[in-house]
């Protein structure tokens, strides 16, 4: 699996390209904002997008989904059910954030824990990790040993959890108990800022300290 990451928007939300070497098919991870950008770095690596996959709610991550999903006619996949109430909520969002105008987005897909996505000959497993917002689904490619979490892991943090539907010991079990044992080896793509791996974050991350995990 070939990627690239692409800062998006005043929040400079990480957005990623991925695609499969062999067939040149591609698929945007959490395209947040500024579409024109996305795709003239999609036609520029030669690449024929097939979908836009998102692992959660939130504007900053779902901003331009539409626009691109419309434009090229691909399907929009995820997040799970549960975090519908957020892209119900995307007009709002937008007037409140400074974000160009947007509708309610209604993915083509929903997914759910255990679910896998293709991409060219890529297959990525599909795990519902809750605490950030309720729906939030993280993206694995096994082969690769490669991760996109969205807002649920960062660098030496963790997401928030004081937004609607935010809850605390749900984002920790997500962590300790779906994304820890998938192996240290696993390199992550946060949400925002800088890449890490899993064995990394079990040693140094504050927010993970546990006895059990010392």
């Amino acid at each position: 699996m070939k990627y690239r990451i692409i800062p998006v928007t005043h929040f400079e939300q990480n957005c990623s390209i991925i695609w499969c070497e062999h067939t040149r098919n591609g698929a945007l991870i959490d395209p947040g904002g500024d579409a024109g950008k996305l795709l003239r770095i999609a036609r520029q690596q030669g690449l024929h997008l097939e979908k836009i996959l998102l692992t959660h709610g939130h504007i900053d991550h779902v901003g331009a989904a539409q626009a691109i999903s419309q434009k090229l006619d691909i399907p929009v996949i995820g997040p799970h059910l549960a975090d519908a109430y957020w892209l119900e909520m995307l007009p709002e969002e937008a007037k409140l954030f400074d974000f160009p105008s947007m509708q309610v987005l209604t993915p083509n897909q929903w997914l759910n824990d255990g679910d896998t996505v293709h991409v060219g000959e890529l297959k990525l497993d599909v795990i519902h990790c809750p605490g950030h917002t309720p729906g939030h689904v993280v993206f694995f490619e096994p082969q690769s040993r490669m991760a996109f979490v969205g807002d649920v892991l960062f660098r030496h943090s963790v997401g928030r959890t004081d937004f609607p539907g935010g809850n605390e010991q749900d984002l920790l079990d997500s962590i300790l108990n779906k994304l820890l044992p998938l192996g240290d080896d696993v390199l992550f793509i946060p949400g925002h800022g800088e890449t890490s791996t899993f064995g990394h974050e079990r040693l140094f991350n504050p927010y993970l300290t546990q006895p059990e995990t010392a």
